[in-house]
């Protein structure tokens, strides 16, 4: 095996028989033309139609190459999670595996990040998706992550990410939180940069994108909130939310008051007061069992240590 690189570039990849081949060759010119040593590390996320067995012919050929193939498809944020760990760079670069990002793009990326970055975030400006179903759902959701988070971003989907390998040891990621690397990494007091970088539209295979996803995202931008601005001190948000909830039941009881006052009502058998104070508890009840959930779960994997991924096979360099 060669010895310890300076940089690593990782590439999560999901039944793209098609397109892997030529990725990885785009890729491998622009490390040949770096002044670094590097290797590259691509996750086959539990593919289906062969995308191994590419990989497995590829890493037989180019001692740079670490293929490592996870035993189901575990999802983006555990393939980069894999890669992450078995990365060995101090500098590591991310990139979709679909070939739209463009690995020319790796040397600028650098670059930025020497200018004194911990992170540089690439920006599709020019993207080539789908205006309806892609670009205009991810204006709206970078427009609301950057609003909630105070990370001014264009682009927190774009895969196409450069950091430094102390940033990317110290965040954990659950869900589909490899788009909020950059989130996480300021709030440890990182340096966040962005760079506008080229997108190529899909030549091969087809998008795995889905709107559950979009889902997904607000779900753990949620819980990402919760976690950043209230995890040491919840009473600020389920107290705050006791306080509505204690309003909402006083103005019930004030309602049913005046009920009982001007139109001689029964107070007891008036449904406005249990309707009011049920929908209000249901309501906090349900958020709290979400986040205390998210707090189970992340504990459950911090104390054990236990990977958000299974590796069923790793080819390595000779």
């Amino acid at each position: 095996m060669q010895d310890k690189p300076e940089l690593s570039v990782v590439v999560p990849v999901y039944n793209e028989r098609e397109a892997i081949g030529d990725v990885h060759a785009s890729i491998s010119r622009a490390l040949d033309g770096l002044s670094r040593s590097s290797e590259l590390i691509i996750v086959d996320d539990g593919s289906d139609d062969g995308t191994w067995e590419v990989l497995s012919d590829l890493s037989a050929r180019d001692p740079r190459l670490r293929a490592i193939r996870l035993r189901r498809n575990f999802g983006q944020t555990a393939a980069l999670r894999a890669g992450f760990d078995y990365s060995r760079g101090e500098i590591i670069v991310s990139l979709d595996g679909d070939g739209q990002n463009d690995p020319s793009d790796i040397p600028r990326m650098i670059e930025k990040l020497e200018e004194g970055y911990d992170v540089v975030n690439g920006w599709r400006r020019d993207r080539r998706d789908p205006l309806l179903f892609r670009r205009l759902p991810s204006v709206l959701a970078n427009l609301l992550i950057s609003r909630l988070t105070g990370v001014k971003l264009h682009d927190f989907g774009c895969t196409l990410k450069a950091c430094r390998r102390e940033i990317i040891e110290e965040i954990s990621l659950y869900g589909e939180m490899h788009r909020m690397i950059p989130v996480l990494a300021h709030f440890m007091g990182a340096a966040i940069g962005e760079l506008e970088v080229s997108h190529h539209p899909r030549t091969s295979g087809r998008s795995k994108y889905t709107l559950f996803r979009a889902v997904s995202v607000i779900l753990d931008l949620i819980t990402l909130k919760f976690f950043l601005g209230y995890f040491t001190r919840p009473l600020h948000m389920f107290g705050l939310a006791g306080l509505i909830s204690s309003l909402a039941g006083g103005l019930c009881f004030l309602a049913v008051l005046v009920m009982k006052l001007t139109a001689y009502m029964d107070m007891t058998g008036n449904p406005l007061l249990y309707l009011g104070v049920l929908a209000v508890v249901v309501g906090v009840q349900f958020i709290m069992l979400g986040l205390l959930g998210e707090v189970t779960v992340r504990t459950y994997f911090e104390s054990q240590k236990k990977p958000i991924y299974v590796i069923k096979e790793l080819r390595e360099p000779r």
